[in-house]
C-alpha cells in the first residue's frame, strides 16, 4: 500500500472517539519517512505551472490595490489636504476637540473589542488559515508538510487585517491634527500603535479559535456578553460626548485589555492623556510580536478535516455573496459556526385553531434562544439613544432617534424567523389552512407581544437608570417595525437586475437595489423619525399620543403592504393543494 493510499484509508476510518480530530489524517512523518518527504519538490513545481498565471494574478491584485488607494485619495485625501490649507490660512476647527476626547476613550474600546469579537467569531467558521480547496483536497493529501503550505494563508489573513488598521490611523492622524491641532508625526505614531498591533492580535486569537476546540466553547458562550459589552461601550461613548463622563470607568476600560491599550495610545499625544502611556505601548507591542511568534509556529498545525470543512464553507459563502443571497451567506456561517444551538421546550397544545400559528412561532423562538437574547442586546442600545434624544439639549435630535429605531428594527427582525422561514420556500405552508398572505400576518403577533415586553422591560430599566418618562414610548413603536420587517421577509426572489439597470448613470442602480431590499425599514424609520424625535423633546401627553398614533397608522400601512407582497409571493389566494395522480 502506498502512503497515499494509507492516508486516504486513515481519513476514511470511522473515529473511535467521536471527535473531529480522529477523522484527521496522521501528521507528516507517522508512516512516512524522510525520503517519502515531497514537500520541496512539490512547491517547486506548483511554482513552475503557475508561473504563466502569476503575472497575470499580479496584475489583478495591482489593479485593486489602485482602485482602493484611488478612492482613498479621492474621497480622504483630497478633503483632508483641502482642511489642512484652510486651517493653515485661519480656519478653526478645534470646536469640537472636546467631544472627540470624551468620545474617545469608550468609543476606541468599543470598536477595539468589536475588532477582535469578530476575529475570534471569525475563527469559528472559517478562520485566518484558509487555503484553496484544491490545496486542501488534494496537495494536503500527499506527503507534504502543512507548515510551507498553510503558513503563508496566516500572513496573508494578517496583511489583510492591518490594511483597515493603517488606514483608521492615518485617519486618526486627520482628526487629532484638526481638532486638537496635534502634530501629525506624533499623531501618527501612537494612532499607528492600536491600529496595527490590535488587528493583529485578532489575527492571533481567530487562529487560536480556529485549531482549538476549548477556546472555541469559550467564545460561543462569551459572545452575547461581548456584544453587551461592546453595546454598552459604544453607548456610554455616546453619552459621554453628551456631558455624562465617568473618569474612574473609562480609566478601568482603557486598562481592560489590548482594545483599551489601543485608545491609550491615541489619547498619548492630547490634553487628554491618560498616564502611563509608554507602559500601554510597551504592553501592546510586545503581546502582538509574542502573538504572532506563537501564531506563526502554530499555523501548520490545524487539523486537515477542519480545513477542509471551513475550505468548503468559505466557497459557498463567497459564492452566495456573488449573487447577493445574503441570507444563505449567513444561515451557511451560522451553521458552521456552531450557533444553532438549539432547546428541547415543548409548550401545551393549544385548544383553538387560531392559536396554532403563534403557538408554532413561540415554539421556534424558545427552543432559540439566541435569537431572543440577540433581540433584548440589541434594545440596548435602542433605549440609551431614546433617553439620549430626550436629553440631548439643543442639539438635533432628529439623526440619535433614527439610529434608536434602526436598533429597534433589528431587535424585532430577530424574531421574525419563523416567517422567513415560510417565504424562504412557500411551498412549507401547504400545511396551514389560511391563504398565505393571511398566513404572514398571523407570524406578526409572537413577535409583536415579544417585542412590546422586551421594550417595556427595557423602559423600566431605563427609568429606574434615571431616563426620563419618554422611554415608555418605545412599546408604540414595536408593531411598525414588526410589519416593516414583515414586508422585508415577503420580497421574494432577488432583483438582481435593479443594479443593472441605467448603466449610464453612475450608482442609480445600486441605489435602486439597496431600496428595494431595506424599503420596510426604512419605510418605517423614514415615518416614524420625526413624530417620536419632537415627543422625545417636547415631553408632552399630546406629542407622545401624535407620536403614537403615527405608529399605529405606519403598522396598518405597512401591514397592508406585507400583504399585498405575501399575495404576490404566491400569486394564489392560498397554498398549492395537493394534488392526487
Amino acid at each position: 500500500m502506498t502512503a497515499e493510499s494509507d492516508t486516504a484509508s486513515r481519513e476514511a476510518r470511522p473515529a473511535e472517539d467521536g471527535t473531529e480530530a480522529a477523522l484527521d489524517p496522521a501528521p507528516a512523518g507517522d508512516g512516512w519517512g524522510e525520503e517519502d518527504d515531497w514537500t520541496d519538490e512539490t512547491l517547486a513545481l506548483l511554482r513552475t505551472l503557475r508561473a504563466p498565471h502569476r503575472l497575470n494574478r499580479a496584475k489583478q491584485v495591482g489593479f485593486a490595490l489602485y482602485c482602493v488607494l484611488l478612492m482613498l485619495i479621492i474621497w480622504g485625501g483630497v478633503p483632508s489636504l483641502g482642511l489642512f490649507l484652510q486651517a493653515s490660512m485661519g480656519a478653526d476647527y478645534t470646536g469640537h476637540g472636546g467631544d472627540l476626547l470624551a468620545a474617545m476613550p469608550s468609543g476606541i474600546a468599543a470598536v477595539g473589542l468589536a475588532v477582535v469579537l469578530l476575529a475570534v467569531r471569525d475563527g469559528l467558521w472559517r478562520g485566518p488559515v484558509v487555503p484553496p480547496r484544491a490545496a486542501t483536497d488534494w496537495l494536503l493529501a500527499h506527503p507534504v508538510r502543512p507548515r510551507p503550505v498553510l503558513r503563508p494563508w496566516f500572513w496573508l489573513s494578517c496583511g489583510l487585517a492591518l490594511f483597515p488598521g493603517l488606514v483608521t490611523a492615518v485617519g486618526a492622524m486627520v482628526a487629532l491634527g484638526l481638532l486638537l491641532r496635534v502634530g501629525l508625526p506624533a499623531a501618527l505614531g501612537w494612532s499607528l500603535l492600536g491600529g496595527a498591533c490590535l488587528p493583529l492580535l485578532a489575527t492571533c486569537a481567530g487562529l487560536l479559535v480556529e485549531r482549538n476546540d476549548t477556546a472555541a466553547r469559550w467564545v460561543r458562550r462569551l459572545t452575547p456578553v461581548a456584544t453587551l459589552l461592546v453595546l454598552l461601550l459604544a453607548a456610554q461613548s455616546g453619552l459621554a460626548v453628551a456631558g455624562h463622563r465617568v473618569h474612574w470607568l473609562e480609566l478601568v476600560e482603557l486598562w481592560s485589555g489590548p482594545w483599551g491599550w489601543a485608545g491609550i495610545a491615541a489619547l498619548a499625544p492630547t490634553r487628554g492623556s491618560v498616564p502611563g502611556a509608554w507602559v500601554a505601548a510597551a504592553l501592546l507591542l510586545g503581546s502582538t510580536a509574542a502573538g504572532l511568534l506563537l501564531a506563526d509556529r502554530a499555523a501548520g498545525s490545524v487539523p486537515l478535516g477542519r480545513l477542509r470543512e471551513r475550505a468548503r464553507t468559505a466557497a459557498g459563502v463567497l459564492a452566495a455573496l456573488r449573487t447577493v443571497e445574503l441570507r444563505a451567506a449567513r444561515l451557511a456561517v451560522s451553521g458552521a459556526s456552531g450557533s444553532t444551538r438549539r432547546l428541547r421546550v415543548r409548550l401545551p397544545m393549544p385548544r383553538h385553531t387560531w392559536l396554532v400559528v403563534p403557538w408554532r412561532d413561540a415554539t421556534a423562538l424558545l427552543r432559540s434562544p439566541a435569537r431572543l437574547g440577540r433581540a433584548a442586546l440589541l434594545t440596548v442600545p435602542a433605549v440609551l439613544c431614546a433617553a439620549l434624544a430626550h436629553g440631548i439639549g439643543s442639539k438635533p435630535s432628529v439623526p440619535t432617534t433614527a439610529v434608536a429605531l434602526v436598533f429597534g428594527y433589528l431587535a424585532v427582525a430577530q424574531l421574525l424567523e419563523p416567517a422567513r422561514i415560510e417565504t424562504d420556500d412557500v411551498r412549507r405552508a401547504a400545511w396551514s389552512p389560511y391563504p398565505f398572505a393571511d398566513l404572514m400576518l398571523r407570524h406578526a403577533i409572537v413577535p409583536t407581544l415579544a417585542g412590546v415586553l422586551i421594550a417595556l422591560a427595557g423602559a423600566a430599566a431605563a427609568t429606574v437608570a434615571g431616563a426620563g418618562p419618554t422611554v415608555w414610548l418605545a412599546p408604540a413603536v414595536v408593531p411598525a417595525l414588526v410589519a416593516a420587517g414583515l414586508v422585508n421577509t415577503c420580497r421574494g426572489v432577488m432583483r438582481r437586475d435593479l443594479m443593472y439597470k441605467s448603466p449610464s448613470s453612475g450608482g442609480l442602480g445600486l441605489f435602486l437595489f439597496t431600496a428595494w431590499y431595506a424599503a420596510g425599514p426604512a419605510a418605517a424609520v423614514l415615518a416614524l423619525t420625526l413624530p417620536f424625535a419632537q415627543a422625545l423633546r417636547a415631553d408632552t401627553i399630546a406629542t407622545c399620543g401624535q407620536a403614537a398614533g403615527v405608529g399605529v397608522l405606519a403598522a396598518a400601512a405597512l401591514l397592508w403592504w406585507a400583504r399585498t407582497r405575501a399575495t404576490e409571493l404566491t400569486g394564489l389566494s392560498r397554498p398549492a393543494a395537493r394534488q392526487d395522480g
